[in-house]
């Protein structure tokens, strides 16, 4: 008898050990979330503030959505504008001999074939008259009246500056980034528009006193806003690149040691922690954490942030 019941608790122990593990085997395992999903994982209300569209509209913060769009990389560079080489001419005297009358001065207009100054040959002590082969602008001058003036020196220099060079100063770093042909954007920092033009020479040797390269733009000179001598800044546009999601670089703000872009849903902004990939000099790709046509807080959104951290100050309290 004993040894039946002992036989019957044995049954019971392995029926019961098969259910457990068929139970576990018929079990569906649930999917593994993804390691972008969690870093990444929406949460609408529990860290977020409301703005209405009253202070939405006096705090100037514009809503944008969230769409795909070309980035066009950009290179800085530092420039100095130069005078045309090939719009220029040295006028030296045929025969040397003493300055007599001079005409014309430093940044005087002067005209194809106009009368700068008369000389006094030495050899024949008579007077002749030095002219321009060209239009343009007296930059240099080097004769002085009653001084004598030498065939083998310049007495003016004329450019014609409807046009000049800038050349750009570029980091052996960037030499491969930099062909001729890429437009440049030109700030004269005038307070006007950048002036485009594009790059029409890249030396192939380098400078050894700056150890730098250089580009050389040839650029319309209109309005005289271009001056020789002068430094401009120089935005080198490289090759666009297409990416799926885009926003503006004005979007991004720190929180809780993430980068984030406030994203709206109704009155409501959540602080959305996004992956950035590349940028230009106004927009940047975000890799994830935000979905096309989603709408979000780009311009001021650091208002939005500092009402984010109020209402997190007045909770603590």
């Amino acid at each position: 008898m004993r040894r039946f019941a002992t036989f019957l608790m044995a049954i019971a122990i392995i029926g019961g050990v098969g259910f457990f593990i068929f139970r576990t085997v018929q079990k569906p395992q649930e999917p593994a979330k993804s390691v972008a999903a969690a870093a990444y994982a929406r949460d609408d209300h529990e860290d977020g503030v409301a703005l209405s569209a009253a202070k939405i509209a006096a705090a100037g913060i514009e809503i944008e959505r969230a769409a795909p769009g070309v980035l066009r990389d950009s290179l800085t560079l530092n420039g100095i504008i130069q005078p045309n080489q090939e719009a220029l001419v040295q006028i030296t005297p045929r025969f040397a001999g003493v300055v007599r009358e001079l005409r014309k001065r430093i940044g005087d207009e002067v005209q194809k074939g106009e009368v700068l100054a008369t000389i006094e040959s030495n050899q024949s002590l008579t007077a002749y008259e030095l002219k321009t082969p060209i239009g343009g602008t007296i930059i240099e001058r080097q004769a002085s009246l009653g001084e004598y003036a030498s065939e083998q020196k310049a007495a003016f220099i004329v450019a014609d500056l409807s046009t000049v060079w800038i050349d750009f100063s570029v980091y052996r770093r960037d030499f491969s980034r930099v062909r001729t042909g890429d437009t440049v954007l030109i700030d004269p920092e005038d307070g006007g528009a950048p002036i485009e033009a594009k790059i029409t020479y890249v030396s192939p040797i380098g400078t050894s006193d700056t150890q730098s390269g250089l580009a050389r733009a040839v650029v319309k000179n209109d309005q005289n806003r271009l001056r020789p001598g002068l430094f401009v800044t120089g935005r080198l546009m490289l090759t666009p690149k297409q990416a799926a999601v885009v926003v503006h670089a004005s979007a991004l703000q720190m929180h809780d040691n993430r980068t984030v872009v406030f994203v709206r849903h109704g009155d409501h902004f959540e602080p959305r922690a996004i992956e950035v990939g590349e940028r230009d000099h106004d927009r940047v790709e975000v890799l994830a954490g935000l979905q096309p046509d989603e709408h979000y807080a780009a311009k001021n959104s650091f208002v939005v942030k500092a009402e984010l951290n109020k209402g997190a100050a007045s909770h603590a309290h």
